[in-house]
């Protein structure tokens, strides 16, 4: 079978390389061509576009780079005519992807999406046009399913998270400290600033700032894969923090806190039971527009998934120095018990792994029937 997959940022690299290799397990000679990373390429697809040229963020930043997103439309569907692929699999990154959908199903291609787009935070009409062109939906979040199938009668297949096929395996790196050159005897605190360059920018000299205000801690950035060094150095030249790249899971491990920009990260932080702040702040226009639409009573994934605040969001104008500061020292000196018995309860809610293995099992039932 020939498979085309397409994701538009770092997890989605992620969750589609694994993907890759459990369809492997149920067809030894399919043939993978996709939009991602490093790691669906390093798992054998054939990479038509890295995600680092993909991924904009914000409603404002969204409309800049149109006619960019546009041409990568035209592309794709021009991609996809030559590949003639038996199963588009679409991961996550809604704006582009249910797009190249509706066209697909014109184009009598079968479409289905793994991860599904967060329709229940905002464009709900959206759920219609996805009843109209996918032929199947994975959803990875437990009150997804209620949500599609009772409120909009449309039947998905929840999986479990892909998180869960990772985080509770990975095995604790001893030599993490020594290997980045970090204090054994100075406590860590974990700077994750986000994945997109539009976010480090908003939130790393934030970050930076606080971290001045604590000489007795050592704070590390975990590096974003699709972002170079050097996009981080003109805000940390001048400063004792460190980056390290491609070992978020062992810095997590390590940490005594984590100060983190809303998105997976916060429930990957969540997972490895690291108290943490999640932080956000965006162009003052994007935040206006999503304060419009957005149906959320959360930012972070842990306070959606738990339906209560386990978190503290610290989101546009409280997201000051001063603010996150205190909090942060509150959170070191305070371990929340409440926000320990949180994360305990996340494990219970996500599933016990395999994920991609049952999403894997069901396109390959599904094209068998074919």
């Amino acid at each position: 079978m020939k498979y085309y997959l397409i994701s538009g940022e770092a997890s989605g690299d992620l969750h589609g390389a694994h993907l890759i290799a459990a369809l492997k397990k149920q067809d030894p000679h399919g043939v993978f061509r996709a939009w991602g990373g490093d790691l669906m390429e390093k798992e054998g697809a054939h990479l038509v576009k890295h995600f680092k040229d993909l991924a904009f963020m914000g409603f404002w930043e969204v409309v800049r780079h149109l006619p960019t997103i546009l041409k990568n439309i035209r592309f794709c569907k021009q991609d996809i005519l030559q590949f003639q692929p038996d199963v588009i699999i679409y991961i996550d990154y809604p704006g582009f992807n249910l797009r190249i959908a509706q066209w697909a199903k014109s184009q009598k291609f079968k479409n289905h999406y793994y991860i599904s787009p967060q329709v229940w935070a905002w464009k709900e009409s959206r759920v219609q046009k996805m009843k109209q062109c996918l032929d199947a939906l994975y959803v990875i979040l437990p009150f997804e399913k209620t949500f599609f199938e009772k409120k909009h009668q449309f039947q998905v297949h929840y999986v479990g998270h892909p998180l869960m096929e990772y985080i509770p395996s990975h095995l604790k790196n001893k030599n993490f400290l020594s290997a980045n050159n970090l204090d054994k005897d100075k406590p860590l605190v974990a700077l994750l600033p986000g994945s997109r360059i539009q976010e480090i920018k908003k939130m790393l000299p934030l970050f930076v700032e606080v971290a001045s205000q604590f000489p007795n801690h050592q704070f590390v950035i975990a590096g974003a894969p699709s972002i170079g060094r050097e996009r981080y150095t003109k805000w940390i030249e001048k400063t004792q923090l460190k980056i390290v790249y491609g070992a978020t899971y062992d810095l997590l491990q390590h940490s005594n806190a984590a100060l983190v920009t809303s998105g997976t990260a916060t429930l990957e932080t969540a997972l490895f039971k690291v108290p943490q702040l999640v932080c956000y702040r965006s162009s003052y226009v994007s935040y206006w527009i999503g304060k419009q639409i957005l149906n959320l009573k959360y930012i972070s994934l842990v306070n959606l998934i738990l339906n209560k605040e386990t978190v503290l969001e610290l989101i546009q104008n409280e997201c000051k120095p001063k603010r996150l500061e205190q909090e942060l020292k509150n959170l070191l000196e305070f371990k929340d018990k409440a926000q320990q018995e949180g994360y305990q309860e996340l494990f219970s809610l996500l599933g016990s792994g395999g994920a991609s293995d049952r999403t894997a099992s069901l396109i390959w039932e599904s094209l068998s029937k074919k």
